[in-house]
C-alpha cells in the first residue's frame, strides 16, 4: 500500500539494571517506496535505541531499500521478516548495524507465557504484544561492550499496524518480577478515533490470569522535556488497579516519526526505563513496584 506503517519492536530491560534497549523493524508506504532516501524515511527501517541506566538515550536508523525485503507471505506462517543482517520471528530477532561511526549487533530469543491484542480496528489499525511478559536470552554488542545472558531481560515484544499513526496515543507497559521466577505485567493504551472518540484499555497479567480493564480513567498527564508520567485507575467486575508509570531526564528520549503521508514528522516521547506503581484492589488486594522496568510513550499533538 502507498500509505501505510507496521512495526515490530521489542523493548529489553536488562536483568543487571544497567540499561534497555529498543529495537524496531518498520516498513512504511511499500507502495511508494517510502518519502525519501534518508535512513527515517526509506520503505524498510531497522532502529535500535539505547537507554544507558544514568545517561541519554541514544537512537540508531538504519533505511533499506525495498528489494532487499524478506517477509513471509500473507496468511503464512512462521512468519519472518528479514532485511540484510537484520530480521525478526516468531521467537527471536537479530540485527547489525553500522550508523554514523557506531556500531550495534544483536541477537536474541525470547519466551513468553502472555500474549494479547490490545485493539484492532480493521483499517484504521491494531496494537498486539505477542509476547506480553517476554524474557530475553542472548547478547547485544555496542561499540565493542557485550551484554549477554539467559536471561539478559525482561520487557515486551509487540506489533503494530495502521494507515497513519494516531493523532495522539499514550501506551505503557510494566514488567513486575517476583520472587519465585513469574511475573505480572501491565499494558495499557489510550489514542484518538474518528469523530471525536477515544480508545482507551488496559491488561493486566497476573496470577497467570488476564483481566481485561476496558474502564480507564485518567488522572494525570505529564508530557515535558524533563518529565513524562501518566497515572490512571481502571476496573472489571471484582477488581480495580491504581497505577503511575514516570520518567524523569536524562532517560526521556525524543524523536520525531515520518507522517505516512510524508508530509513531515510529529513529535515522539519515550522513556523505556521508567517507573511504574500498581495497585490492586477488590478480589486481589496488592502493591507492585519496579523502579526501571516500565515503559512510557507519549505520541503525536494532543488537543
Amino acid at each position: 500500500m502507498k500509505r501505510r506503517y507496521e512495526v515490530w519492536f521489542l523493548r529489553c530491560g536488562l536483568a543487571d539494571g544497567s540499561g534497555a534497549w529498543w529495537f524496531r523493524y518498520l516498513l512504511t508506504n511499500l507502495g511508494r517506496g517510502g518519502c525519501n532516501a534518508q535512513s527515517s524515511g526509506m520503505p524498510v527501517q531497522v532502529w535500535a535505541t539505547w537507554f544507558p541506566s544514568n545517561g541519554k538515550p541514544q537512537t540508531f536508523i538504519q533505511g533499506f531499500p525495498l528489494d532487499q525485503l524478506d517477509l513471509t507471505g500473507r496468511f503464512q506462517l512462521p512468519f519472518h521478516c528479514r532485511v540484510a543482517d537484520n530480521g525478526i520471528d516468531e521467537n527471536s530477532c537479530c540485527g547489525n548495524l553500522i550508523v554514523d561511526g557506531h556500531s550495534i549487533s544483536w541477537k536474541l530469543r525470547n519466551r513468553s507465557n502472555f500474549g494479547i491484542s490490545l485493539s484492532d480496528k480493521g483499517w484504521i489499525g491494531f496494537t498486539k504484544s505477542p509476547h506480553s511478559d517476554a524474557v530475553f536470552s542472548g547478547e547485544i554488542t555496542f561499540d565493542g561492550r557485550r551484554f549477554s545472558g539467559d536471561p539478559l531481560g525482561f520487557g515486551v515484544q509487540g506489533h503494530n499496524c495502521g494507515y497513519r499513526h494516531r493523532t495522539f496515543w499514550r501506551w505503557a507497559h510494566a514488567y513486575f518480577p517476583h520472587t519465585d521466577g513469574s511475573a505480572s505485567t501491565l499494558e495499557a493504551v489510550v489514542y484518538d478515533m474518528p469523530f471525536g472518540l477515544l480508545f482507551r484499555k488496559a491488561v493486566l497479567w497476573h496470577k497467570g490470569h488476564a483481566n481485561i480493564l476496558k474502564s480507564l480513567r485518567e488522572k494525570e498527564i505529564v508530557r515535558e522535556p524533563d518529565l513524562l508520567k501518566w497515572s490512571f485507575a481502571a476496573s472489571q467486575r471484582g477488581l480495580s488497579i491504581e497505577t503511575s508509570i514516570e520518567a524523569t531526564a536524562p532517560g526521556i528520549h525524543q524523536l520525531p516519526y515520518v507522517k505516512t503521508d510524508c508530509s513531515g514528522t510529529f513529535p515522539v516521547s519515550n522513556a523505556s526505563l521508567a517507573r511504574a506503581t500498581l495497585r490492586l484492589r477488590g478480589n486481589l488486594e496488592q502493591t507492585l513496584e519496579t523502579p526501571f522496568g516500565a515503559v512510557l510513550e507519549m505520541g503525536g499533538n494532543e488537543p
